[in-house]
């Protein structure tokens, strides 16, 4: 992937919100700033601007001038802290961005004669935040806006986007989502525990807040548990995948995501054949055990006095 800096601005009043902490609001467990951090993990370096937080990596903590200054003295304020070529370019209340999204973005803003790219909302909208931009344009234009302007200060991003020369990027519904009313961190709340999409939601968020990198086959996983709550008691689900989840961290401790990826396969397939093997004594053993209640029940009992009843 092309090397790149990031840009997330985190200002703003949030009116529509009734002046709430909106980078801070929590969908699927994790707040609207972190979620966005998340997506663009490998950036080389993350500038927020916006009031100071805990986040879930360190980032460099930058204010527009004047504060609420709006998001062009926000990304000139940011764009002084990177040095990349490349810079991306995002919004703190994007919950559905995804590394997906960012390589395509970075991709196109890389195509020979480009001066960046930007997403399209199903609307066929520009999103501006949702965006990658190559930094020497970037400066150049914000350096001319504020030469004609007087500054950065309460000017409108499309005084930008309309002088550089950007790819259009059509990610999709979600990666243009952004949350700006109650109605829209509601619908966000909600969508994340749709069916078919809840289990990879929570695996992704359990991740982060355990600060983990670890590309997990929920399929798998899910089978064990079922065989485990079959073929041994229902509580030995949970146990289970706990103990196959440790002992992976145990082999492949000091290892990369790969090895630790295999090392829970691993680990899983031999609790799995354990599950079953488990599941099939109590299957033929059931017959077994009815054949000896019934010849103790129809022959005699031991005697006392015997060896091993513990009657002297």
């Amino acid at each position: 992937m092309t090397a790149y800096d990031v840009i997330v601005l985190a200002g703003g009043a949030a009116k529509r919100l009734g002046g709430a902490d909106k980078p801070g609001v929590r969908v699927g467990g994790r707040a609207l700033l972190d979620r966005v951090l998340a997506a663009c993990a490998d950036a080389a370096v993350t500038v927020v601007v916006g009031g100071r937080r805990a986040t879930a990596r360190p980032v460099l903590w930058t204010r527009e001038v004047p504060q609420g200054g709006g998001p062009l003295a926000a990304l000139g304020a940011g764009l002084r802290l990177t040095t990349a070529e490349h810079v991306l370019v995002l919004s703190a209340d994007l919950p559905f961005l995804g590394p997906g999204t960012v390589g395509a973005l970075l991709s196109a803003a890389g195509r020979p004669g480009r001066e960046g790219a930007l997403c399209t909302d199903p609307d066929g909208r520009d999103q501006p935040l949702v965006a990658a931009y190559r930094a020497e344009p970037l400066r150049r234009e914000l350096a001319l806006i504020a030469t004609e302007y007087g500054g950065l200060a309460g000017l409108p991003l499309r005084l930008l986007t309309a002088e550089l020369d950007l790819a259009r990027v059509d990610a999709g519904p979600d990666a243009a989502f952004d949350c700006d009313t109650w109605d829209d961190i509601a619908a966000a709340r909600d969508r994340i525990r749709e069916h078919g999409t809840v289990l990879d939601e929570w695996i992704t968020s359990v991740k982060n807040e355990l600060g983990i990198e670890l590309d997990v086959d929920t399929g798998v996983l899910l089978d064990l548990a079922r065989d485990a709550a079959h073929g041994v008691a229902r509580p030995a689900a949970p146990l289970t995948t706990f103990l196959v989840g440790y002992a992976a961290a145990t082999a492949s401790a000091g290892a990369g995501p790969d090895e630790a990826a295999a090392a829970v396969a691993e680990a899983a397939r031999k609790a799995t054949a354990l599950a079953l093997r488990w599941e099939a004594e109590a299957s033929a053993g059931g017959d077994a055990a009815s054949g000896q209640v019934g010849g103790s029940a129809g022959g005699a009992k031991p005697e006392a006095g015997r060896e091993g009843t513990g009657t002297p």
